[in-house]
């Protein structure tokens, strides 16, 4: 695989260029593939394709947009493990959940699909009986979507297929640091040959590529998964034109554990969260609240699970957590601890690379006790191996509150037996998404945040709304049809 250069997809065409990025595996140091770099003219050639190919994609109706997803999720099906693969080598992500990764892709597109076939045109009663009202779902244009690294064919899932059920032509532009698995997929539209323009996956320069995309005038929404910085910026950048926002953003989630939770399944769900992906997750916990009288034990069984966690890269064993990103990452994160380490917070486990792995960008399974509020851990979004046991603020109304004291709003998790309790929490907490005693995401579930967390959702029938304008045909009925 390291001497193959994946072409960029423009225009229904596979693309190759002067200039190609190496791709990194974090957990080796080596190179595992090579992209094609875009220059400024090519971005500026996937916008035209996606622009070019509007009037006949959003004219084609839904459902032959459907039967095109059901002939990439066919193609996606039969490449299984070559996909796997990609996502394993460019993240060092563990086998099993190089799988998730794929199977959110295969989903996405049948599900979609499905909400494609079921779209119809829906009528308005007219009070005085004078018009007929239809209201209509029109497809708002040529979609830019940036990707994050941390869930490459996911990520990717999450903006392809409300994008095809929509008829809005998307250009894509994947993570430098994980390219390959979206450049797979462009092959895989070229394969089945997919009109030209409909999907465009340009990859390289992150920083040129975005600018240039957010700074045209043709997309019509721009669509991320990324930081809040980036979410602000790619707003900023935006600006030349009238343009929809779709944003996953950063996260700071609180979990509050309350004294008749289960320790048990709080500590599964925390630990599950914080190492399964390196803690590369929006919604991973940064802060857990606990009650007085439990804070201890539920320190004490997260402990023991953060050890047992198998750290490594290895597709023939049940590795439970990968690297992270990059070095530079390690680095951060390291600080981040060593800085509330000095400022008073007790190391519980881990804090630096685990024995066996000199190479790559690994870090163990760490967890920080009498961790303040103050602390720099505490107020920014950890993105990494690090479960956070906050100093207890004290009674129910006093952890809601330490909970809501943060910019972000993506994900809250509440453990109690007290179901009265934890609808009280619900209810209070300023998140988009609140979990009480468990976690389960899905396709077909809204994901979204408040506050500086987000614009809009991922996932679910609710997603399409981002992608869709409203129109109103009204028509005058003759006298005779409305008396």
């Amino acid at each position: 695989m390291t001497g193959e250069t994946f072409p960029l997809y423009i225009g229904g065409r596979l693309i190759t260029t002067d200039t190609a990025v190496d791709v990194i595996n974090p957990a080796t140091d080596q190179v595992v593939g090579r992209v094609a770099a875009a220059a400024a003219d090519a971005v500026d050639g996937a916008l035209d394709a996606a622009a070019a190919a509007f009037p006949a994609w959003s004219a084609l109706g839904p459902r032959a947009r459907a039967e095109w997803m059901d002939r990439l999720r066919t193609a996606v099906g039969d490449k299984e493990e070559w996909l796997r693969t990609l996502v394993h080598q460019e993240m060092g992500k563990p086998w099993a959940a190089a799988g998730e990764d794929y199977a959110m892709l295969l989903d996405s597109l049948d599900y979609y699909a499905g909400l494609a076939r079921q779209l119809d045109v829906v009528e308005i009663a007219d009070r005085e009986g004078t018009h007929r009202h239809e209201i209509i779902r029109e497809p708002v244009g040529v979609v830019g979507a940036f990707l994050a690294w941390n869930f490459p064919l996911l990520n990717l899932a999450y903006k392809l297929g409300p994008a095809m059920a929509s008829g809005c032509p998307i250009v894509i532009k994947p993570s430098a640091k994980t390219p390959l698995s979206a450049y797979a997929v462009g092959q895989l539209c070229h394969q089945i040959g997919l009109p030209a323009g409909v999907v465009n996956i340009v990859g390289g320069d992150d920083a040129m590529i975005g600018n240039r995309i957010s700074a045209s005038p043709i997309p019509s929404m721009l669509t991320l998964i990324g930081s809040t910085a980036t979410g602000v910026h790619v707003m900023r950048t935006g600006a030349t034109s009238i343009k929809r926002y779709s944003m996953e953003l950063g996260g700071n989630a609180p979990v509050l554990v309350f004294a008749d939770a289960d320790l048990d399944l709080a500590a599964d769900v925390i630990t599950a969260l914080k190492f399964g992906n390196s803690g590369q997750i929006c919604v991973a916990p940064n802060r857990v609240f606990a009650d007085t009288g439990v804070r201890d034990e539920l320190a004490r069984r997260i402990v023991d699970r953060a050890r047992a966690v198998v750290v490594g890269f290895d597709r023939t064993a049940p590795i439970g957590m990968g690297p992270l990103i990059d070095r530079g990452a390690r680095d951060r994160i390291e600080a981040l601890v060593a800085d509330a380490v000095a400022g008073g917070a007790e190391l519980l486990a881990g804090g630096s690379a685990p024995d066996g792995c000199a190479a790559g960008a690994f870090l163990a399974p760490t967890v920080l006790g009498r961790v303040s509020a103050d602390m720099r851990i505490a107020r920014e979004e950890v993105f990494g191996p690090v479960v956070n046991l906050m100093e207890s603020p004290g009674d129910e109304q006093a952890m809601i509150a330490a909970a809501n004291d943060t910019d972000a709003g993506l994900t809250a998790y509440v453990f109690t037996a007290d179901h009265e309790r934890a609808r009280r929490c619900a209810q209070a907490l300023r998140f988009g998404e609140v979990q009480i005693n468990g976690v389960k995401y899905a396709i077909n579930l809204p994901h979204g945040g408040l506050k500086q967390s987000g614009i809009g959702v991922d996932c679910s029938h609710l997603a399409l709304d981002d992608y869709f304008a409203v129109k109103r045909i009204s028509t005058a009925l003759a006298p005779e049809a409305a008396a």
